[in-house]
């Protein structure tokens, strides 16, 4: 079945002190931004993909992206907001396909695998996310004072894509706009807004997002387990 992929470019790569967009960071020589696209790309039930820029770096990325080859007709460009959550709305105004995969522009490690397990399991439950089992006793702290531990095993860290149905994406991103609801990701707004349960399907260690210094390093380690030098 055919599906669209928001992929979140927008970021401003604060919190890395970069100075600049971290979609343009050189993972191994390659942007950012061809790495995250290249599955996408790559996938010919991939009939539609929607990047979300800031608007002083959409010509940066079309031209990064072109000299990639990784653009065509399928891509289309919109701008970000203020918050993760506008942009997803933005880009959710141009969706064409029943199912959408919303993600994260700064997680370039996914598989194949993943993308069609995520769409299957949105098709039967409405709404599916990729999760990892906690690896740290997690605790509540409050006053700099331990509250309460949380039992590992209740515990999952989700990551992106997060993939819909998109006529229920579409329906609680608007209920939330309307209450002025900001949600952390796909699933908290549907959690608040709808009677759906979501699905989560297991995800990868190695899906990390790259938010700091230290990421990098990990990312160049991992970079060879998904990608060939064809970039």
């Amino acid at each position: 079945m055919n599906y669209s992929v928001i992929i979140l470019a927008a970021g401003s790569g604060t919190r890395m002190n970069l100075g600049y967009n971290k979609m343009l960071l050189p993972i191994q020589k390659h942007p950012l931004i061809t790495l995250t696209s290249k599955i996408f790309f790559q996938d010919k039930n991939c009939t539609q993909i929607i990047f979300v820029t800031n608007k002083n770096e959409v010509t940066t990325i079309k031209e990064i992206l072109k000299k990639a080859e990784l653009i065509d007709e399928r891509c289309l460009f919109t701008l970000g907001g203020s918050e993760r959550q506008f942009s997803v709305y933005n880009g959710l105004e141009h969706v064409k396909n029943d199912i959408v995969l919303v993600h994260d522009g700064a997680r370039p490690f996914i598989n194949q695998h993943l993308i069609d397990s995520l769409k299957m399991n949105a098709i039967e439950y409405g709404c599916a996310v990729p999760g990892v089992k906690v690896k740290d006793t997690i605790k509540i702290v409050n006053d700099g004072f331990i509250k309460e531990t949380i039992s590992r095993h209740l515990l999952v860290a989700v990551q992106t894509p997060q993939a819909c149905l998109t006529s229920l994406l579409k329906t609680v991103h608007t209920k939330a706009k309307n209450e002025d609801y900001l949600g952390t990701d796909e699933a908290s707004l549907i959690e608040k807004y709808s009677e759906i349960k979501v699905k989560v399907v297991e995800g990868n260690y190695d899906n990390l997002k790259i938010t700091t210094q230290e990421d990098i390093i990990y990312a160049d380690k991992i970079y060879n387990k998904y990608f060939k030098e064809d970039l």
